[in-house]
């Protein structure tokens, strides 16, 4: 690989490490030190800072190979961050480690009928939760992530999906817990760091689209994890198909998250989102689908290929991964997905070199993916405070 012609900040060095660290689990020296552009010896210096600081550990490890390396450099187990994950029945809150081990976890119900002002109120009794439980065992977070679904440039204040006033919980944060960093973001974006950080075998590692197929529908623009703008939330599933569709929670018509998210999906199988959610991955053997039902889910799954396919052509890249419900699908349901985009994208999925990959919901199993994003907010910042000085 060639160098860099600009030189790396001490920040951005750091973090190329720690993100390298968060992706792979574990790294022995010299393939680190080849990943991240930096020769043996400037390595060392770098580790012995982390080492130092409590970010990494190193653990000796039989050799790969005869004379080869011993040490195993990972992430440190003792760092703790705070995961706080709003979903549509409840907030979840948590505490963990960088490699995604819970220590402490707790969900704060919604009421029935949210409000900015109840809303609030569950952040409130979730952050104080969470001092407590911090606070008896005297344990400082280095990092907290907060995810909110729909959370956009446009919808600081008002989320169309659940109300919540973003500034006004950062500021009750920074009252609980003053000092330490947080940071929000849109839930989409949890899932795919989820996903891309957690996962032996994910599928992309070049610029891709990630599809969550939830209790909503969105996707994200995975980049670089170095870069600003590495992940950029993307709303597909407001794209309408036709004014006289189901009813959409943001309002409208038609969206394709009328179509195919969960709600959706238990109202065709004639069961509650509930209940789908209690069966997991099992509904697909628990519920057997009439061949009426499963036509009618092929035309929606037909629909979500087609959104996807239409976000292609406005920015077209070669990947796209697809998590939730639909993954769970035999083959020959989920080919009208690749049937649907096939059917949008100029020349069709072949001519555009676009390769689809399924990957498992994840669900259910909150706060786990705003844990992701605050180990990935971390590496990002390379373990150094944002008001630190950059240093070269």
């Amino acid at each position: 690989m060639e160098m860099p012609e600009q030189p790396r900040s001490r920040r951005q060095t750091r973090a190329a490490i720690l993100t390298h660290l968060l992706q792979s689990g574990g790294s022995f020296r010299p393939p680190l030190a080849k990943a991240v552009r930096l020769s043996e010896a400037s390595l060392s210096r770098i580790l012995f800072d982390l080492k130092a600081e409590g970010l990494i550990e190193e653990v000796r490890r039989p050799a790969p190979y005869v004379g080869g390396p011993t040490g195993l450099v990972s992430l440190d187990g003792t760092v703790a961050l705070g995961a706080l994950e709003l979903t549509g029945q409840w907030l979840s809150v948590g505490v963990g480690g960088l490699s995604g081990e819970l220590r402490y976890t707790e969900r704060v119900p919604l009421p029935k009928k949210p409000t900015v002002e109840s809303v609030g109120r569950v952040f409130r009794e979730a952050l104080t939760l969470l001092r407590d439980w911090t606070q008896r065992r005297h344990i400082r977070l280095s990092q907290v992530g907060i995810t909110v679904p729909g959370l956009g440039r446009l919808s600081v204040s008002g989320n169309p999906i659940i109300p919540c006033d973003v500034e006004r919980i950062g500021g009750m944060f920074g009252e609980i817990f003053p000092g330490v960093p947080v940071a929000f973001i849109n839930s989409v974006v949890a899932h795919a760091t989820f996903h891309r950080c957690r996962s032996d075998s994910y599928p992309f590692s070049d610029p891709h689209l990630f599809v969550f197929v939830g209790q909503g529908v969105a996707g994200a623009w995975v980049d670089d994890p170095i870069e600003d703008d590495a992940l950029d939330p993307v709303e597909l599933g407001h794209m309408v198909f036709g004014t006289d569709g189901p009813r959409c929670r943001c309002g409208h018509h038609g969206c394709v998250e009328a179509y195919t998210s969960l709600p959706a999906l238990a109202e065709l199988l004639r069961t509650t989102e509930a209940e789908l959610l209690q069966l997991g991955p099992d509904w697909v053997t628990a519920i057997p689908l009439s061949s009426r039902v499963r036509q009618e889910l092929r035309q929606r799954l037909f629909r979500l290929g087609l959104a996807i396919g239409n976000t292609l052509n406005v920015k077209p890249c070669r990947g796209v991964v697809v998590s939730g419900w639909p993954s769970l699908l035999a083959e020959d349901d989920r080919k009208a997905i690749v049937d649907g985009i096939d059917a949008c994208l100029l020349g069709g999925r072949k001519h555009a070199q676009v390769s689809l990959a399924f990957v498992p919901p994840s669900n259910g199993n909150d706060p786990q993916a705003a844990l992701a994003f605050a180990a990935f907010c971390l590496a990002r910042s390379g373990g150094m405070p944002a008001a630190s000085t950059e240093a070269a």
